[in-house]
């Protein structure tokens, strides 16, 4: 066991025990806010035939350089239309939107360019070779056209019926289970004795995890208690991926899930070099991941986004640009003090907003690590490195939360 690593050291240890997943194949329908599996080559060209981008009149266009051109209407081509038609030098074949271009014709006339004459329409605009959709423009039959790792949104699900596909290889979201420890927690909404709390951080990790393209699956409380811990860790086990515990990592003696980690369990990390959220640990438990996360509601949090949310992402391959996350890196200007901490990296919350096209950055005051509200407030993190205080001032490097 490692004992206070670095966030970076954190993530490659944990990446030594993969969050293990499957495929299934779903219908596009059921497909939304699913995360590719495979990656996907269109099975067509698309376009799929030079197509008009809109209603007018497929034309020569060498037939109408002169204003008021007076060109033979040879017929009409609509959407979907298969008759094989010719237009010859002098005439014009009425088209519709996405119906194919017919022989010898290289461009399109607006509808509101022209007048209709009995059998003769006049042309007063111009013809426009670029209103005609190439076949393959778009992508070519064998092209990629999605890549693995995208959290499928409409668009990502109309490309797959474009190209094919009625139905797409998706992961299986995996299960997730989520335990929260301590004689002092009270479920919301039951009546509260002398010296117990509402628990919030379990609520707060069943959203973390389904935004993370896993299904949460929320045990209930764990009293402090060794045999019930490990009577839920088992059950965890068999039923589920991986398992994240809130609480009872630190040095207390009432710290159980350390405790039984290390006694029964294979711990790989205990103590991340972070602030807030220095206490969590990683390990197994039969083979099952398990994360150790702090009780501090912040604390929680903040070690679910350092370590968790890159270890799932590496884990299930997901695109680091559409595939799931909870946030941005991205650089802000400090406009007040933000403290650091000498030997770790410290992510302390910050309200971030756009002012003369730079991203800024105010640190309020109220930084505890049991101050919840907080993470409501504010909408980033810093990420100080260690020994590094930020100055009013100082562009830094900071996580926006999405």
């Amino acid at each position: 066991m490692k004992v206070g690593v670095s966030v970076e050291q954190a993530i490659t240890l944990a990446n030594q025990n993969p969050l293990l997943f499957e495929t299934e194949i779903r219908n596009l329908s059921d497909s939304h806010n699913m995360v590719l599996a495979t990656s996907l080559e269109s099975k067509v060209d698309d376009p799929r035939f030079d197509n008009s981008a809109m209603d007018g009149w497929a034309v020569k266009e060498a037939d109408c350089i002169n204003p008021n051109s007076k060109l033979e209407i040879i017929g009409t081509i609509p959407a979907g239309s298969s008759e094989q038609i010719e237009v010859k030098q002098g005439q014009a074949c009425r088209i519709m939107t996405g119906a194919p271009i017919p022989l010898g014709a290289d461009s399109i006339v607006m509808i509101e360019d022209s007048v209709v004459e009995g059998e003769i329409v006049s042309i007063n605009g111009p013809a426009r070779p670029h209103f005609i959709r190439k076949q393959g423009e778009n992508i070519t039959k064998g092209e990629i056209g999605l890549e693995s790792g995208l959290k499928l949104k409409p668009s990502h699900i109309a490309m797959a019926a474009m190209m094919g596909y009625a139905k797409i290889p998706v992961i299986k979201p995996p299960k997730i289970a989520i335990i929260g420890t301590g004689d002092e927690l009270i479920e919301p909404g039951q009546p509260l004795k002398s010296g117990q709390i509402y628990e919030s951080n379990t609520t707060a990790l069943v959203g973390l995890v389904s935004e993370m393209g896993c299904e949460p699956v929320k045990f209930p409380f764990v009293t402090d208690d060794l045999n019930s811990l490990r009577n839920v860790f088992d059950l965890a086990a068999s039923q589920c991926d991986a398992i994240l515990t809130s609480g009872g990592v630190s040095m207390g003696e009432w710290d159980l899930v350390r405790r039984l980690m290390e006694e029964e369990g294979e711990v790989k990390f205990w103590k991340v070099l972070v602030k807030p959220g220095g206490p969590p640990l990683f390990g197994t438990w039969k083979n099952t991941p398990l994360f150790g996360l702090p009780g501090n509601p912040v604390s929680s949090q903040i070690v679910f986004l350092s370590i968790v949310v890159p270890w799932i992402s590496n884990s299930c391959g997901y695109d680091s640009i559409q595939g799931p996350k909870l946030f941005d890196k991205v650089k802000v200007k400090l406009l007040n003090a933000a403290k650091g901490t000498g030997n770790k990296i410290t992510l302390r919350r910050i309200q971030i907003r756009g002012q003369d096209d730079n991203l800024v950055a105010e640190v309020p005051e109220n930084q505890g690590s049991g101050n919840l509200r907080s993470m409501i407030d504010c909408n980033g993190l810093t990420l100080l490195p260690c020994g590094i205080d930020g100055k009013p001032g100082d562009i830094i490097d900071a996580l926006w939360l999405r």
